[in-house]
C-alpha cells in the first residue's frame, strides 16, 4: 500500500470512528470564523453551501446554534493578518481557513483557537501539521496533496500537448504550499522530456508581465498552481493564455469552466462539505491535534474541447475517454 493510501485509510477509518468528546453546551451559539477569498465569487458560492450543506446534516443550523463570521481577502492575501487577527479579537470557537494561504494568517494570529482547512496543498511541507496521522497543535483538515499531484499535472499536460517540450509553472511566492509543488515538479520533470520555466506572480497586476515572459521564453504550455489570486482572475489568466496561444493545466475546474484546456484535481465540493464533520466533532469537543489529516478521494479530470479546438490542439480520444466532463 503506497503512502497516500496507508494514510488515506487511516485518516478515513479514524474520523469516522466514534469519539470521546464532551457533549455540545446546551443552549450556546458557537461561533465560526471564516477566512478566504470572496464568498460571492460563482466559484466559492456552490463551495460554502457545500460546507453549510454538511453543517446542516449535522444538526448545525445557521441562526439557532451557530453564527458564520465570514472575513473575506478580495483578492488581496496581505489583508488576511488582519482578518485572522479580528476573528481571534471576537473570540471565535473555531476558524475555517480554507487552504495554506489563509491558515499561514491564522496560524499566526493564535496557538489556541482550533484551525480547519478544507483544501490544503501541502500541511505537512508547510509545517502547519506535524504529520497526516498525528497533526498535533491546534490545527487540523482535509488535504489534496498537490505534490504528489506534481507528476500527473505533468503527464496529463505532456498527453494533451505532445509537441509541448518547454512549460511554463505560473506560481505565488504569497502562497506557502507552492514552493513545495515547484521542488516537486522539479523532481518529476527529471524523468520527462521536458523543460519548465517558473513565473512567480505576487498580484493580478503582474500577470500580463507573467505572459509576456512566459512568450519570451518560448514556453509552449502553462501548468497553473492554482491559489487564490488565480483563483480570482482565473477569467484573465484564461485569456491571456489564449492571446499568447498556450494551453493550460490547473487543480480546478474553474479554470476550464473560464477557458483553459484542462483541469485535474480534487472535488472540491466534496472536501468542503467533509470540512463539516471537523467542524462538528470540535465544537462538540474533540481536539485539532486527535483528529488526522484526511486527504481527497473523489478526483476529476475536466477538458474544454472549444478551448483546445481554439487553440489547433486534437485532445487523444483516450484522454477524452478519461474525461470526467468535456467542454463543448
Amino acid at each position: 500500500m503506497n503512502r497516500r493510501a496507508f494514510f488515506s485509510a487511516l485518516s478515513g477509518s479514524l474520523l469516522a470512528a466514534p469519539l470521546t468528546v464532551e457533549a455540545q453546551q446546551p443552549g450556546k451559539v458557537y461561533h465560526v470564523g471564516v477566512l478566504t477569498n470572496n464568498a460571492s465569487d460563482s466559484a466559492e458560492v456552490r463551495l460554502w453551501q457545500a460546507f453549510r450543506s454538511g453543517l446542516r446534516e449535522r444538526g448545525w443550523i445557521e441562526g439557532q446554534n451557530i453564527v458564520i463570521e465570514l472575513r473575506e481577502a478580495e483578492g488581496n492575501v496581505a489583508r488576511l493578518p488582519k482578518l485572522a487577527a479580528d476573528l481571534v479579537r471576537l473570540k471565535v470557537d473555531l476558524i475555517l481557513a480554507r487552504a495554506s494561504t489563509f491558515v499561514q494568517a491564522a496560524r499566526a494570529a493564535t496557538s489556541s483557537i482550533p484551525i480547519v482547512f478544507v483544501a490544503h496543498a501541502d500541511p505537512v511541507g508547510a509545517g502547519h501539521v506535524a504529520s497526516l496521522a498525528r497533526p498535533g497543535g491546534n490545527i487540523t483538515g482535509l488535504a489534496m496533496l498537490m505534490t504528489d499531484l506534481a507528476p500527473k499535472y505533468l503527464e496529463l499536460l505532456i498527453s494533451a500537448v505532445p509537441m509541448a517540450k518547454r512549460i511554463a509553472v505560473l506560481w505565488s511566492p504569497e502562497t506557502p504550499s507552492h514552493a513545495m509543488a515547484l521542488k516537486a515538479l522539479e523532481k518529476a520533470g527529471r524523468t520527462l522530456p521536458v523543460q519548465q520555466q517558473p513565473v512567480g506572480v505576487r498580484t493580478a497586476a503582474e500577470l500580463e508581465g507573467a505572459f509576456a515572459a512566459m512568450a519570451r521564453a518560448r514556453a509552449q504550455a502553462v501548468l497553473v498552481l492554482i491559489g487564490p489570486i488565480f483563483l480570482a482572475e482565473r477569467q484573465r489568466v484564461a485569456e491571456l493564455a489564449m492571446k499568447h496561444r498556450l494551453p493550460t493545466i490547473s487543480t480546478l475546474k474553474e479554470v476550464p469552466e473560464a477557458g483553459g484546456l484542462m483541469s485535474y484535481g480534487p472535488n472540491q465540493e466534496d472536501l468542503y462539505r467533509r470540512g463539516a464533520i471537523y467542524v462538528d466533532r470540535i465544537l462538540r469537543g474533540a481536539r485539532p491535534a486527535d483528529l488526522p489529516v484526511e486527504q481527497a478521494t473523489k478526483f476529476e479530470l475536466i477538458v474544454n474541447l472549444k478551448t483546445a479546438k481554439a487553440l489547433g490542439l486534437t485532445i487523444p480520444p483516450s484522454l477524452l475517454q478519461r474525461a470526467d466532463q468535456v467542454i463543448e
